[in-house]
């Protein structure tokens, strides 16, 4: 039976980057996937989806061309199956760099399902390679890297064509003449945006009583507003309660303001969230923690049992490609035994939301930090009032800073408008440098930039914003 140091189950985000930076440590590596590696992110979630968004930038931007002096001749056509192609090979792309990514680091791969067999001195694995091959190994530690799959609602068949996953939404055969959206997080929004974009009509059903409900209430106030705008339907305060597709369309009852109504559409997608994949796994075997369908983790990515790790979206929130990758260094590190590994702090962990206009966050929102007692000052500074973002005629939108008042501390950042996904980076390193208000409002911004919005809000905060 063949040893290793670490197994990593899982070649996502988060399992990839675990193998290479053990590799890195000079630790005996074997990564197992199932499925192709860069997982979900890559192949499913954030890249292709972004190639999508992209198409629907562009489609928006042409319609400011008459603004710059650009005069286009004749109908700008849209080809959906062009559209989903060039994403499609964007995934494969990315996907083939992590196979040589992975082959540069010298790190073994094996394609299979693995599962906990036993765990003593060593935890023993099974792995199905196909139908008729199952081989066994032995590792003295594991991590769980296994992702997640969408959380559906019971009764409602997603085997039927009309109904659709986030997974589906990204290869439509065709554009759909209109859409029902049960959830408005950041996948409901996004794919709300682009198909507004492409000509669909969209109608966005939301449990809670506003849409981004994980956001700043400006920034999902100011969304609304924007999206409304634009032609999406959104009912709060909702919920999906049956769906008939007896007439080859999909007949939505919808409980609505406590009253039901049908709202008639091409296609339904499912964006309530996900759970994680767990099953198969044998976790029972070693008797991990689970909660809500995702195994429990400490700051260091273990679980209650010593030699097992879990990482990504099979763990607790926030489901983050990026927190995944994180805590694979952290897992790694912990593991090869490095002194000092830092702990995860998920108040620091940027979130991103790809739609037109672009929303991020991070840190406490103004009800957070009131309901925690804080005494905070806030700043707000919107695009309107920025050089860089009216050459761009892109004003819609602004950033919010929120400080502790007593300590000068950045405990949170919202914002909306064009590429402040981009934008939130710079209060990441903040954050992480434990910066206050003043280590910004003494930093000297390029000009003409769309930043110059963060240096304004923060000086917005402490009434000294000087260009609005």
């Amino acid at each position: 039976m063949r040893k290793f140091d670490l197994v990593v189950l899982g070649g996502g985000p988060g399992g990839y980057v675990a193998a290479i930076r053990a590799k890195q440590l000079g630790l005996n590596v074997l990564l197992i996937e199932n499925n192709e590696l860069g997982g979900v992110c890559l192949n499913w979630g954030c890249i292709p989806t972004k190639a999508l968004l992209k198409v629907s930038e562009f489609k928006n931007n042409i319609k400011k061309f008459k603004d710059f002096g650009i005069e286009v001749n004749g109908k700008i056509t849209f080809d959906i199956k062009n559209i989903i192609q060039r994403s499609r090979n964007v995934s494969k792309q990315l996907s083939n760099g992590v196979k040589h990514l992975l082959k540069k680091n010298n790190i073994e791969v094996i394609k299979g399902f693995g599962s906990i067999l036993k765990n003593k001195e060593e935890i023993i694995l099974s792995i199905l390679k196909d139908e008729a091959s199952n081989i066994k190994i032995s590792s003295k530690n594991l991590i769980i890297a296994t992702g997640a799959k969408p959380r559906l609602i019971s009764g409602i068949d997603i085997k039927n064509d009309n109904i659709w996953t986030a997974k589906d939404a990204m290869v439509p055969k065709s554009l759909p003449k209109s859409i029902t959206i049960i959830g408005s997080g950041a996948i409901g929004i996004e794919f709300a945006s682009f198909y507004n974009d492409m000509g669909s009509k969209v109608t966005v059903i939301e449990m809670e009583n506003r849409i981004l409900p994980n956001e700043d209430l400006e920034v999902s106030e100011t969304a609304r507003n924007i999206f409304v705008k634009r032609g999406i339907t959104f009912l709060s305060n909702s919920s999906l309660i049956s769906v008939d597709t007896s007439k080859n369309r999909i007949i939505s009852k919808i409980k609505f303001n406590n009253k039901t109504i049908d709202l008639e559409s091409e296609k339904l997608l499912l964006a309530i969230g996900i759970t994680g994949n767990i099953e198969n796994l044998g976790l029972e075997k070693s008797k991990i923690n689970t909660e809500n369908g995702h195994i429990v983790t400490d700051d260091k990515m273990r679980t209650n049992v010593k030699n097992i790790y879990a990482i990504g979206d099979v763990t607790q929130p926030p489901w983050l490609a990026h927190k995944a990758s994180h805590e694979a260094i952290i897992a790694s590190e912990t593991i090869a035994g490095l002194k000092d590994v830092h702990s995860l702090d998920k108040n620091s962990i940027p979130s991103c939301t790809y739609s037109y206009p672009q929303i991020a966050s991070i840190g406490l929102n103004e009800k957070q930090a009131k309901d925690k007692g804080l005494k905070i000052k806030i700043g707000s500074f919107p695009f309107l009032g920025n050089g860089k973002s009216i050459t761009m005629s892109a004003s819609d939108g602004f950033i919010k800073t929120i400080f502790n008042d007593e300590t000068g501390e950045l405990i949170g950042a919202h914002m909306i408008g064009t590429e402040v996904t981009e934008l939130i980076n710079s209060f990441s390193i903040a954050k992480q440098l434990e910066t206050t208000e003043k280590d910004i409002m003494n930093t000297v911004f390029a000009h003409p930039t769309l930043s110059e919005a963060l240096h304004e809000s923060v000086l917005a905060a402490y009434n000294r914003a000087i260009h609005f």
